[in-house]
C-alpha cells in the first residue's frame, strides 16, 4: 500500500510511487542535467556547503543557463513536483527545517556564473550561481568594488537578496539596496526581468523577501562603487582580555564614524596542526573590519581599540580583493550549527551577561560568538528600498559551533540557545535571514505590514506554492 504525501502548501496529493515516477520522467526529459538518488552525481550535487545538513530531494538538477532553468521549472510543475533553488548551500539548514524535500527537485544554480562589469555605468551583471570570488576581482580590475560579504565562497544572490551585511555597510548600507535589476524564472516557468519600473511590488519583495519565495533568480545587476584599496585588518587578544576588549569596543561602536564597519568575535580553536600557532588550541578575541579613508584617518578611528594593546594588529591599506581574507571564514565546506539575533545597545549589564556565557571562565561549546557592528547606513532605509533595506539595532549576533558529529551539534545548539536566552533583555523584535539558521519564525524579520505585503506578492506569483524556499513566506 502506498503512503499519501501532501507537499507543504501545495494542495496536491501524490503517492510516493507517483513522485518517483515523475522524477524519473524528469530525468528522461533532461538527461545529464537531472540526477536521481543512487546516480553518480546525486550525492555531490545534494551535499551543501554546510556539511551538518543532509538534503534528500527526489531529484537534483544543474542547468547551464536561464533558458534551461525555465524549461526545467515548466517540466517540474507539469509533473506535480516542487522546486528549490540553491547555489552553495550555506543556508541549507533552514531549508531542511522548513521544507519536506521528498517531492522537491533541488535546482543547483552553480553553472550560472556569468560576470560582466559595465565600468562606465558602475554596474555589474552577475549570474545567479556566481560566488563573490567571481565578482570581486572582476570589479577590482576597473577600480571598483561591490558590497560583498566576509567570505569569498558565498553565493552572491542568496547573500544579497537576504539583505547583505558587508564591511562597507555602515557607509553604503545593505547590499540589497544596490540591486538595480533582477532576472528570474517564475513558478510558471517564465523568464522575467524585474526592476523598480516594470513590477515595483515584486522588485520590492525580492530585495529582502529571500528570493526563492518569488522565483529562481538567474541574474542580478548591482551598483558598483569607486574603491580600489581599503584600510582593513584584524586585532587579536587572548581571551583573558575579553572583558576590557568587549567593553571598549561596545562603547566605541556607539560613536564610531560611518566609514568604519567592524565585528568582534570570541573564538575557540582546537589544537590542530594545520592551524597557525597564533590560533591552534587557543581561545581568543578578534576585532576585524574595514575603514574607508586615509591611513591617517583610520589610525585616529582605531586608536581607542589599539589602546587595549592587541598582541596582533594587521590593519593596513590593502587591495579590496583581499578583504575577504581578513575575517578568517572556513575555506572549505564545514559542518556547523548556528543561531542569530539582533541586539540593541549592550551597556554594562549586557556586556556582563555576554561574558558570563562566552568569556574566559565560561565552559562553552560554541566555536565563535560574533557581534557585527550595525548603525550608520545599515540602519537607514533608502527611498524605494526593498523588504529588507535596513537593520534596526546596534549589533547582529551570530553564535556558531562546528559540528562534525551529532553530539557536537546538540552541544552547539544548546550553547547557542543559552546565549540567546541570556541576551533576551537586549534583543529587539527583528531577525536577519542570513543569521537565522535555527527554528525561529521567518516573519520576525519584518514588520507586520511588510510581512502581509510579502505574503500578497507570494500569493500572486506562486499561488500553488511550487517554490520551496529556505525561509518560506506563507
Amino acid at each position: 500500500m502506498f503512503t499519501t504525501h501532501e507537499p507543504k502548501g501545495s494542495g496536491r496529493h501524490m503517492t510516493i510511487a507517483s513522485v518517483h515516477s515523475s522524477a524519473s520522467s524528469l530525468q528522461a526529459e533532461f538527461p545529464g542535467v537531472v540526477h536521481l538518488p543512487g546516480g553518480p552525481e546525486y550525492d555531490a550535487l545534494t551535499t551543501p556547503w554546510d556539511l551538518a545538513v543532509r538534503q534528500a530531494p527526489v531529484a537534483v538538477a544543474e542547468p547551464g543557463d536561464a533558458a534551461a532553468v525555465a524549461a526545467i521549472v515548466r517540466a517540474v510543475v507539469g509533473l506535480g513536483l516542487r522546486i528549490a533553488p540553491q547555489t552553495t548551500g550555506h543556508a541549507a539548514a533552514p531549508l531542511v527545517h522548513h521544507q519536506d524535500l521528498s517531492d522537491v527537485v533541488l535546482l543547483r544554480t552553480g553553472r550560472l556564473t556569468e560576470v560582466h562589469i559595465d565600468a562606465p555605468r558602475r554596474l555589474a551583471r552577475i549570474g545567479g550561481g556566481a560566488i563573490w570570488a567571481d565578482v570581486i576581482g572582476a570589479a577590482a580590475e576597473h577600480g571598483l568594488m561591490v558590497l560583498h560579504g566576509s567570505a569569498a565562497d558565498v553565493g552572491v544572490v542568496g547573500y544579497t537578496l537576504a539583505g547583505g551585511l558587508s564591511f562597507y555597510g555602515r557607509r553604503y548600507g545593505l547590499a540589497a539596496n544596490s540591486v538595480r535589476v533582477i532576472e528570474l524564472v517564475t513558478a510558471a516557468g517564465e523568464l522575467m526581468r524585474v526592476d523598480a519600473e516594470s513590477d515595483p511590488e515584486l522588485f520590492w519583495a525580492l530585495r529582502g523577501g529571500v528570493g526563492a519565495n518569488f522565483g529562481i533568480v538567474t541574474a542580478v545587476e548591482m551598483e558598483l562603487f569607486p574603491l580600489a584599496t581599503v584600510h582593513a585588518g584584524m586585532m587579536l587578544w587572548d581571551i583573558g582580555h575579553a572583558d576590557p576588549v568587549l567593553r571598549t569596543w561596545a562603547t566605541w561602536a556607539k560613536t564610531a564614524p560611518e566609514e568604519v564597519t567592524t565585528s568582534l568575535r570570541i573564538m575557540r580553536f582546537p589544537p590542530l596542526p594545520e592551524l597557525p600557532p597564533f590560533l591552534s588550541g587557543r581561545r581568543i578575541v578578534v576585532i576585524d573590519g574595514a575603514v574607508l579613508g586615509s591611513s591617517e584617518d583610520a589610525a585616529a578611528v582605531l586608536a581607542p581599540l589599539r589602546a587595549v594593546a592587541p598582541e596582533m594588529d594587521t590593519f593596513a591599506d590593502m587591495p579590496t580583493t583581499v578583504l575577504t581574507d581578513v575575517h578568517m571564514d572556513p575555506p572549505e565546506p564545514t559542518p556547523s550549527v548556528a543561531q542569530g539575533a539582533i541586539l540593541d545597545e549592550l551597556g554594562e549589564e549586557g556586556v556582563r551577561a555576554l561574558l558570563q556565557e562566552v568569556g574566559p571562565s565560561a565552559e562553552c561549546a560554541l566555536t565563535f560568538l560574533e557581534l557585527r557592528q550595525l548603525g550608520g547606513a545599515i540602519g537607514r532605509s533608502p527611498e524605494h528600498g526593498g523588504a529588507i533595506s535596513a537593520l534596526p539595532g546596534s549589533f547582529a549576533m551570530f553564535a556558531c559551533a562546528i559540528a562534525p558529529f551529532p553530539e557536537a551539534a546538540a552541544a552547539g545548539q544548546a550553547a547557542g540557545q543559552s546565549v540567546r536566552r541570556a541576551m533576551t533583555p537586549w534583543t529587539n523584535e527583528r531577525s536577519f535571514p542570513s543569521f537565522n539558521h535555527g527554528e525561529s519564525q521567518v516573519g520576525t524579520g519584518y514588520s507586520a505590514g511588510d510581512f502581509a505585503r510579502l505574503r500578497a506578492v507570494r500569493e500572486r506569483v506562486d499561488p500553488d506554492r511550487v517554490l520551496a524556499a529556505h525561509h518560506p513566506i506563507y
